[in-house]
């Protein structure tokens, strides 16, 4: 089988890792992929948004199966068109992408299927906005309605700083371009926050184990928000109890929900949870595998990962085997120095090959060099991922590799998966 997997980042290093030992597959191709895809794959020079180009190289390639890692191609209809030329793809519509792709729309489902989250508001109007936010107490998040690159989240401490957010998104400025036209102002929900991810084909869903990730930039959750510096599995603080609450009334439901609604989903679907005092409740609905939780959990997952990809694209997931490692895993992303803020590129990285022979390095923001060399490229570099049979034990290989691997201003989290912060909180 040809599969071309779309995407360029340690997401798609990893899945392209995983997919690589599927018997089935014959030749695999990773647009535009990075400097470790390139070593297991053909990268093509191709654009994750570029569409026509995407869809070109499906028929020029004899593509059987594409697979796509980042949510904007989705929203952009990568899957209609596809779908459209008789070419099987594994994630979801652009009407079902809207689940991510529109916040506001999300929200309207979750209301309408009992789904547990967040009390919010949609506006249009940047006076209604700061308004709404004027005439509210208590923290507040202002999110950008459509896709912002992970970044149209503001999570406030005041009033005064709600209305500077929605006068970025929807002011002059328009930071966000249309993806800020709209904004959902919801309360402030307080917990711990866990990743869910299901594979699903509209109907059959397949939970995975769940992870937890880390959005700030440094150590105890201070600083900025990132695309996440790192992610661990499974989450030994979280009640067990709750799994199949999480399962039936959150991600059941919307899958449910959006077959009501005329938009069957198939492909992954990651609610982002807070585990709140009154219970799970939804931050929001992603629409493909979370970066960098796709580093932890793919690892952990037994099963030939074409076979899965397949059977969902196919409606035939009840028939797939779906069986999952007991290990734990710890993902540490280094990154450059700067992100994600200004930073510079084009360091050459060096270590990569003194790792520990059963450590995994997942490449993001790479690019080959000369004479073999890697060069940095990006914001997030490289998540090194190790396994073992207890997360200390993980954590430990983990970070006894993150330090045998050096760029000129790499940065990384000392304090991912760290013993306090995987304790549970009764």
């Amino acid at each position: 089988m040809n599969v071309l997997l779309v995407g360029s980042g340690a997401r798609e290093h990893a899945l392209a890792w995983k997919l690589r030992q599927s018997a089935r597959l014959t030749d695999l191709f990773v647009a535009p992929g990075n400097a470790g895809t390139a070593t297991i794959a053909t990268n093509l020079s191709i654009k994750a948004a570029d569409i026509d180009v995407l869809c070109h190289a499906a028929v020029d390639h004899r593509i059987d199966l594409v697979v796509v890692g980042p949510e904007d191609p989705l929203a952009r209809g990568l899957v209609d068109r596809l779908s459209v030329q008789g070419i099987a793809a594994f994630g979801p519509s652009s009407a079902a992408a809207r689940i991510e792709s529109s916040k506001s729309f999300a929200k309207e489902l979750m209301q309408t299927h009992e789904i547990p989250t967040a009390r919010s508001a949609a506006f249009t109007s940047q006076i209604e906005a700061r308004g709404y936010v004027e005439s509210h107490s208590g923290p507040i998040v202002v999110k950008a309605d459509g896709l912002a690159a992970g970044k149209g989240v503001v999570v406030c401490d005041s009033t005064e700083e709600a209305a500077r957010a929605i006068d970025l998104m929807m002011g002059e400025e328009a930071v966000f371009g249309e993806s800020g036209r709209t904004v959902v102002i919801e309360e402030r929900l307080s917990g711990r926050e866990v990743s869910a991810h299901a594979f699903t084909d509209g109907r059959t869903v397949a939970a995975m184990p769940f992870a937890r990730d880390y959005k700030r930039i440094s150590d105890g959750d201070e600083g900025p928000n990132t695309g996440g510096m790192g992610a661990y599995s499974p989450p030994l603080w979280l009640d067990e109890a709750l799994e199949p609450f999480i399962h039936e009334n959150i991600t059941e439901a919307a899958v449910r929900g959006m077959m009501d609604a005329g938009s069957p989903y198939r492909g992954v679907l990651y609610p982002g949870l807070m585990i709140t005092p009154d219970g799970p409740k939804v931050i929001e609905f992603n629409c493909r595998f979370g970066d960098p939780e796709a580093q932890v959990i793919i690892p952990r997952l037994k099963s030939d990962l074409l076979e899965i990809c397949w059977a969902v694209a196919n409606n035939h997931l009840a028939e797939a085997e779906i069986e999952w490692s007991t290990d734990a895993c710890v993902g540490v992303v280094i990154a450059s120095g700067g992100y994600p803020d200004e930073y510079q590129t084009g360091f050459e990285i060096h270590g990569l090959r003194s790792v520990e022979p059963d450590v995994l390095v997942f490449h993001a923001g790479t690019t080959p060099g000369d004479d073999g060399a890697v060069l940095t490229s990006g914001g997030r570099v490289l998540t090194v991922v190790a396994t073992g049979p207890s997360l200390p034990e993980a954590r430990a290989k983990a970070y006894r590799n993150v330090q045998r691997i050096h760029f000129s201003r790499a940065q990384y989290r000392s304090d991912i998966a760290a013993p306090a912060q995987d304790a549970r909180v009764d």
